[in-house]
């Protein structure tokens, strides 16, 4: 194997772990977004259960004075009814006192309908609370796993991209580093292709025999025809055409 494509080649397997390592960097925020969100769904989950409950007891606050209201207008019309004379405003009293108690009883068993819901909504609420806190935990601990993993990140593309250079000098000939480079940008990762019964292992078009003999005496830098990679050929690799 020619010098320039071993080179190459360690160069090719660099740009791939610096490209998978700013992969995995660029996806921790979106993470660090998600987990927050779990947790902030959580406590909204939470906030409105409470707010149901609050507004539940205040309704439920509200009809006991309505009640209350009603029993002193009962207690008003007794007292007119013992004070008047008049059968026709005795019999309007006792209408009106009849009326009360019918809404006391309709506002009663409204009253009995939220507390039935208050009671639903305090054991929602503390199985809510109690969801929260786990999420909670959860996320903190998530949250301390991504970081240190940022770092490790971090520290190792840091590692990477320090002797990143040297690899690229070291490949001498201009001509094969730009057009590896290009490569890069056409074709992705893959740059520099072994060859595999006799096909290219970029685009897997069958190569001709000569590019696969010449290749496979590696005494020049050889490109695919169909996609123009940069061929290589390795002993433990198999040349014979698959059938």
């Amino acid at each position: 194997m020619l010098g320039v494509i071993e080179k190459l080649l360690v160069l090719q397997e660099r740009d791939r772990r610096i490209s998978y390592v700013r992969a995995e960097l660029a996806s921790v925020e979106p993470q660090r977004a998600r987990l927050q969100s779990t947790l902030t769904e959580a406590q909204a989950a939470l906030e409105a259960t409470k707010l149901k409950l609050r507004q539940t007891e205040s309704e439920r606050k509200r009809l006991e004075l309505e009640v209350d209201s009603k029993k002193q207008q009962i207690e008003k019309y007794s007292l007119q009814q013992f004070q008047t004379k008049k059968n026709d405003e005795y019999r309007a009293l006792a209408n009106e006192i009849d009326t009360c108690k019918a809404a006391i009883v309709s506002l009663e068993d409204q009253q009995l309908e939220l507390m039935e819901q208050a009671d639903l909504l305090q054991k929602e609420a503390l199985a809510g609370s109690q969801a929260a806190a786990m999420a909670r935990k959860q996320v903190e601990t998530q949250m301390g796993d991504l970081v240190e993993r940022e770092g490790a990140l971090n520290k190792e593309l840091g590692g990477l991209q320090a002797d990143y250079e040297q690899l690229e000098c070291a490949v001498v000939d201009e001509s094969a580093i730009a057009r590896y480079k290009r490569l890069r940008k056409q074709r992705g990762e893959r740059a520099v292709v072994g060859i595999e019964h006799s096909v290219c292992g970029g685009c897997h078009m069958k190569l001709p025999t000569q590019i696969v003999v010449s290749c496979q005496g590696g005494t020049e830098l050889l490109c695919c025809p169909n996609c123009g990679r940069i061929l290589y050929y390795a002993p433990d690799m198999d040349l014979a055409v698959a059938e």
